[in-house]
């Protein structure tokens, strides 16, 4: 059997998922690209029993090896990672706030800085689309173009990420500022920052992913290391012949019995 290690990160996953609170049962689903195809996590089984065998093995035409069925929702798992290159893991999940604004078919706007970490100035929820049909897949496809993370809806929500890690990352921020702009409907709908504002911040973020400081290269003010005086790079003390004649010159002292 060819990934292991693969199939065991699809199901750490998806433990990580439930075990965390982001998903219920076995409603979410995980997939990460292989060479012409992808894994998946199969259909209707708890994630406390899988095991690596059972995670499912796909062609991007459809064609499925294992003993199991793939997840209801491999169209849009396929379809994503087909056309988003940029992607090695689909995460799905019905997270509680996430799934709570997409009821109301609403996305999340700028009212947070953090937005941007679905690659955008807001996070948009696709229109309604049966689960498991080929209308869901094309809808999360344009909800998602240029964007890392989208709602579903009626339904939950779908990340996109290079790792395992990141992808519970994102789901994690997303589902947390799902979680602050359900708050803040409460006292009513918050402002929004601009584009411009939006712009500056996924510039910043650009910046610090590729190692980088967050500030812009025109910002005079910027972190610097400090220079450490290390005492092993100190020169040692020259030895002169004087002092060595004085050493000479000392009395011997014959240790006590």
């Amino acid at each position: 059997m060819s990934h292991m290690k693969l199939r065991q990160g699809i199901i750490d996953t998806c433990l990580e998922m439930n075990h965390s609170g982001l998903n219920q049962g076995t409603s979410g689903n995980v997939s990460h690209r292989i060479p012409g195809g992808m894994l998946i996590t199969p259909t209707s089984l708890p994630y406390a029993q899988m095991k690596p065998a059972d995670i499912v093995a796909m062609d991007f035409d459809g064609t499925y090896h294992g003993r199991r069925l793939p997840s209801s929702e491999w169209r849009f798992h396929r379809d994503i990672l087909k056309s988003r290159t940029d992607a090695n893991v689909v995460l799905h999940t019905h997270s509680v706030y996430c799934t709570t604004l997409a009821t109301h078919e609403l996305g999340i706007p700028s009212f947070h800085y953090m937005v941007a970490v679905a690659g955008g100035t807001d996070i948009r929820c696709s229109d309604y689309a049966c689960f498991g049909t080929q209308e869901l897949s094309d809808t999360a496809l344009k909800a998602l173009e240029d964007r890392t993370a989208c709602l579903l809806g009626h339904h939950g929500l779908i990340v996109l990420a290079d790792t395992f890690e990141k992808a519970l990352w994102r789901a994690h921020e997303v589902e947390t500022l799902a979680k602050m702009y359900v708050h803040a409907l409460a006292i009513g709908e918050p402002p929004r920052l601009s584009d411009a504002e939006m712009a500056q911040v996924i510039e910043q973020m650009r910046r610090m992913s590729y190692g980088q400081t967050p500030d812009l290269d025109s910002v005079a003010d910027r972190p610097h290391a400090a220079k450490e005086i290390r005492a092993s790079s100190k020169p040692a003390a020259k030895t002169t012949a004087r002092t060595k004649a004085k050493l000479k010159a000392r009395p011997k002292v014959k240790a006590r019995r």
